[in-house]
């Protein structure tokens, strides 16, 4: 697997490498008409040399670099089904096929193994540190305020959210539905906090989008917060399963909140507790990355008990 992923960058550079040198050859030899735009056709060789560099530094650790391989595998998967759809309608020839072949068919089987050995490992309940005690989350963990999850939930119930990282789409969605809400919340005498895995200034740029400038937050890169409330690691199909590309796709483009560079662990699961004097009273563990809470009925539902 390491192997054919260093292979799979070579040729990629190669072949990259000669359609820019020499754009007009792979039409010659298939029989088709040269292009009148061959600086198009050497773009396309330029890009399939980039991703030939991402695949040589995938290979070192395909685990940690899961979404170079996850890209290449898409295009090697896209790929032909895009040039069937234009055989089929008698855009191309037959013949043209045969760059699907070695650029991305012989791949295939290769990178779908990179990818379950990825899935595999980054699946794992593997930690570097030992979660919390719920003592020591309570009493001794401060957030930047300097405040303890005790002094924030003893004068009022705290709506504490788990975000993963602020390049996450998801993530950006739940602070957004946070700051719609936020008003509504503290009428409630409901206080909010979010703890995550990146850094306090990313996350501070995220929640002044949303609104929520003065939210608490805390930075939990080594994840020793989220394992104290039990939030795992998630499947490979909780985070990258059929139904989540659909909901990605509508609040990353739909609605407008885009996604940034995957910072800490990518696997981690979100969540959402309400706390009151030390205590948690109400949860919701995402089942999906995508999955949406609704924190209005959280709290309403758990302040009629």
């Amino acid at each position: 697997m390491f192997w054919m992923l260093r292979a799979a960058g070579i040729y990629n550079l190669v072949w990259g490498t000669l359609v820019i040198l020499f754009p007009n050859q792979w039409f010659t030899l298939a029989g088709m008409e040269v292009p009148n735009y061959p600086q198009l056709w050497q773009c396309i060789g330029m890009i399939v040399g980039v991703y030939g560099i991402g695949y040589w530094v995938a290979a070192s650790d395909p685990a940690r670099h899961w979404p170079i391989v996850l890209v290449g595998f898409l295009g090697k998967v896209l790929g032909p089904i895009g040039f069937l759809q234009g055989a089929i309608a008698g855009t191309w020839p037959w013949i043209a096929g045969t760059v699907n072949i070695t650029n991305d068919l012989i791949w295939l089987p290769g990178f779908a193994i990179a990818l379950y050995y990825a899935a595999k490992i980054n699946s794992g309940e593997k930690y570097a540190s030992p979660a919390y005690s719920w003592d020591e989350a309570l009493h001794d963990v401060r957030f930047a305020s300097g405040k303890t999850l005790e002094e924030l939930s003893a004068k009022q119930d705290l709506l504490l959210l788990f975000v993963r990282h602020a390049g996450c789409t998801f993530c950006r969605e739940m602070l957004a539905d946070l700051g719609q809400q936020r008003q509504a919340i503290e009428d409630r005498g409901v206080g909010t906090a979010v703890v995550h895995v990146s850094t306090e200034k990313s996350i501070a740029a995220m929640l002044a989008r949303y609104g929520l400038a003065h939210t608490d937050q805390l930075s939990d890169p080594d994840r020793r917060m989220f394992r104290t409330f039990e939030l795992k690691r998630g499947a490979f199909w909780q985070l990258l399963g059929p139904r989540i590309w659909w909901r990605g796709f509508k609040a990353a483009i739909l609605s407008g909140h885009g996604f940034g560079t995957m910072e800490g662990d990518g696997f981690q699961m979100p969540g959402v507790f309400l706390i009151r004097d030390g205590r948690i009273i109400a949860s919701f563990r995402h089942e999906l990355a995508s999955d949406r809470p609704d924190y209005m009925k959280i709290v309403l539902s758990a302040q009629r008990m």
